[in-house]
């Protein structure tokens, strides 16, 4: 099955759940998420596999279901759709769409202390931080945003007026792009902005590789 874009249908879904986030509308409206949003995405990833999947490894689609054993928001069911390559620990290409349309993205969402110190060690040193600092710049002057879980002052054991206190703050670390509602989104016109992206945001993904460790 060709990729060809996700259907009105697909925000159309999200933006009922997001009203109605109960198992009774998901059973319901169980066959639209499955014709609109699992069906495209299977067949998206399928498309971008053999460029952006490692040997060995394999996209995953995330489950629907969210888990509330921790938390107060009850609601059953995520109110978006996404999909991550991984090419390293908790970190890889993700895209995802939901009510607000499609995006894009690229980094890690986790960190273990080992790896999280490894990654601060890296952005201290000159030439390796300096670098990372040039790609977040250029890929935001392209229209992304940085996103990820960061800390309200600087970190123990580092000063607040580091040169590059902004990305010493990051406990996860994120870049993203909004596709929205732009029609493409619709066709199959849209498989090729995520390769674009994917490929703009591997700049990011190739500087953890090489200097992140744990």
């Amino acid at each position: 099955m060709s990729f060809e874009g996700f259907p009105v249908a697909a925000l159309d879904f999200y933006d009922d759940l997001e009203v109605d986030n109960t198992k009774a509308f998901w059973e319901q409206h169980r066959h639209v998420y499955d014709a609109a949003v699992m069906q495209p995405m299977t067949a998206l990833m399928a498309e971008l596999a053999d460029e952006f999947v490692p040997d060995g490894e394999s996209a995953k689609i995330f489950r629907p279901f969210r888990d509330v054993r921790f938390s107060n928001d009850k609601t059953p069911y995520k109110t978006h759709q996404g999909a991550f390559v991984p090419v390293a620990p908790a970190t890889g290409y993700y895209v995802q769409v939901g009510a607000p349309g499609v995006r894009t993205g690229v980094g890690f969402y986790h960190a273990t202390p080992a790896r999280l110190a490894s990654f601060r060690e890296a952005v201290d040193h000159e030439t390796f931080g300096t670098g990372l600092q040039h790609i977040v710049a250029r890929l935001e002057g392209r229209g992304w945003t940085v996103g990820g879980d960061a800390v309200k002052t600087a970190p123990r054991g580092w000063s607040a007026d580091h040169p590059r206190i902004d990305l010493l703050r990051h406990r996860t670390l994120t870049l993203g792009r909004d596709h929205g509602f732009e029609p493409y989104v619709h066709t199959a016109e849209l498989l090729e902005h995520v390769r674009e992206d994917w490929r703009t945001g591997r700049t990011f993904l190739d500087w953890i590789l090489t200097h992140v460790r744990g």
